[in-house]
């Protein structure tokens, strides 16, 4: 887990949404996501979350699927 942020996943609003998970692998700028069971999934790369630039694209991209929690505010 990230020190300093989380990212929460909605796998059935990803697996719902044709192309979203491999759009999700392409658009993040710093590989938080990576492929998961099968073309419909992701999984997060957690050693790559802190790297995480808060650009909101993963959250534009599938606003019911993904989730950038900032621990720094709970």
């Amino acid at each position: 887990m990230g020190m300093f942020i989380r990212i929460d996943l909605n796998q059935g609003a990803i697996e719902s949404a044709p192309g979203i998970a491999q759009k999700l692998v392409e658009i993040c700028p710093v590989k938080i996501f990576k492929a998961a069971a099968g073309a419909t999934a992701v999984a997060v790369v957690e050693d790559n979350v802190d790297e995480c630039t808060l650009c909101d694209l993963c959250m534009q991209a599938c606003p019911d699927g993904v989730k950038v929690v900032k621990l720094y505010e709970e």
